[in-house]
C-alpha cells in the first residue's frame, strides 16, 4: 500500500500536487529550497532533524540518527533555521544516505560537501552552500520529532516531494486526498497543454481551464 502511494507521488510534479494543497485548503508548498547536486525529482517518507545554534558536544554526529531511521527510498528532512551560516548537512552522510537507498535529503538551511554529494550521485535539496562546519556552531536539538520547513511543520512518516520548482510536504493522514486531487489537476493540465499545441488561442484555453481546475470543477 505505501509502495503504491510512492509511485503515485514520484508520479506527479510539485506543480501539480501545490495546487491540490491549495484546493483541499492544506498547509502550502515551500520555495526557495533547490536542488544543489542532482536535479532529480526525489519522493519519500520523511525522517526529521532540528538544528539550534550553540556548541553541545553529542554521543553521535548530527543527523546519523535520522538517516538510519529512514525506510529506503526516505528522505532526511532538516531544520537549520537558526541564522548560523552552518551547515545541517554533509558528505558522509550523503554517502551513508545513498548506501541506505534513501531518495535525498532537503535542508532549510545550508548543506555542504556538494560535491561529493554530486561524485556519488545522491541529491541533495538546500536554501544554500556554505562550506561551514556545524561543529561549535550549531547542534542536533532533537532527531524524529516535529520540523517547520518554511512555513509548514512537518512530522517524521509525512511524505515529501521535491523538484526545481520547490518542495511539498503531505500529511501521512492526508495522503490519498491529496493524490487524488493532484492527478486529477494534472490530467486537465495535459489536456490544456494538447488544446494548446494543437492550436488553441492560450488565452481561451487558460481562461477556460485553469480557475476551473483550482476549484476542483
Amino acid at each position: 500500500m505505501a509502495e503504491a502511494l510512492l509511485e503515485r507521488l514520484r508520479a506527479l510534479d510539485v506543480c501539480a500536487v501545490s495546487d491540490a494543497l491549495d484546493r483541499l485548503k492544506l498547509p502550502a508548498s515551500v520555495g526557495g529550497i533547490a536542488p544543489q547536486t542532482l536535479r532529480a525529482r526525489i519522493a519519500g517518507r520523511v525522517a526529521t532533524v532540528k538544528f539550534a545554534a550553540g556548541s553541545r558536544t553529542g554521543a553521535r554526529h548530527a543527523c546519523t540518527a535520522a538517516v538510519e531511521a529512514a525506510e529506503p527510498g526516505g528522505i532526511v528532512v532538516v531544520e537549520q533555521r537558526t541564522g548560523v551560516d552552518a551547515a545541517g548537512w554533509g558528505g558522509i552522510l550523503s554517502r551513508a544516505s545513498r548506501t541506505r537507498s534513501l531518495s535525498g535529503a532537503i535542508v532549510d538551511g545550508p548543506a555542504r560537501d556538494i560535491d561529493e554529494a554530486l561524485e556519488v550521485g545522491f541529491p541533495v535539496y538546500a536554501r544554500a552552500c556554505t562550506a561551514r562546519t556545524a561543529r561549535g556552531r550549531i547542534y542536533e536539538a532533537d532527531t524524529q520529532c516535529p520540523v517547520v520547513i518554511g512555513e509548514v511543520t512537518v512530522h517524521p512518516g509525512d511524505y515529501a516531494l521535491a523538484d526545481s520548482s520547490g518542495v511539498a510536504f503531505i500529511p501521512a493522514a492526508e495522503i490519498e486526498r491529496v493524490l487524488d486531487a493532484a492527478e486529477a489537476i494534472a490530467a486537465r493540465e495535459a489536456a490544456m497543454t494538447g488544446d494548446v499545441e494543437a492550436g488553441q488561442p492560450v488565452s481561451q484555453v487558460m481562461g477556460q481551464g485553469y480557475e476551473h481546475m483550482l476549484k476542483g470543477n
